[in-house]
């Protein structure tokens, strides 16, 4: 694969977010070893920003081996300060997950309350209603009821207490 190309702008922007990440991986005498690319590759799929360290004294090694990993992987060299290499590649889209794969999660709910008397406009709020909750029909949310199964205590419950 090819590096990618970054902007001034761009590169400053992720100099500044990988300021507080931690090296993923460490390069050390053997150099870029499959297993250290591998490590790399699986750190950008995941986060897309990464920091490598290098523990090589020479400069120019150290420069390589960043235009080596960012060629192998299609990423972009950010920054290189000291033995800390900072690789940049756009992580992947999502997998969507199926609709009936997911648990019921938040939904907005829109609650209308008539007046008691015929001459005020009926109130209408949104309300948050989490996967746990259900909304009555007075338009109160409450929790789910515990079902019947989960309810149920042990003898010794019962008769200790």
């Amino acid at each position: 694969m090819k590096a990618l190309v970054l902007t001034a702008a761009e590169r400053r922007e992720h100099r500044a977010r990988a300021h507080h990440l931690d090296p993923v991986a460490m390069i050390g005498s053997d150099g870029l070893t499959p297993a250290v690319v591998r490590e790399v590759d699986a750190a950008l799929k995941a986060h897309g920003l990464v920091k490598v360290r290098a523990l090589v004294d020479d400069r120019t090694t150290r420069e390589q081996m960043l235009a080596g990993l960012a060629d192998a992987l299609g990423a972009a060299p950010v920054q290189h300060i000291g033995k800390l290499l900072v690789l940049w590649r756009p992580p992947p889209p999502a997998a969507e997950i199926p609709r009936d794969a997911r648990q019921a999660g938040a939904r907005v709910v829109k609650v209308v309350r008539f007046s008691r008397s015929g001459n005020h406009r009926a109130t209408v709020e949104r309300v948050r209603v989490l996967g746990n909750e259900r909304l009555t029909a007075g338009g109160l949310v409450k929790r789910a009821k515990v079902r019947a199964h989960a309810a149920r205590t042990g003898v010794k419950k019962k008769a200790g207490g």
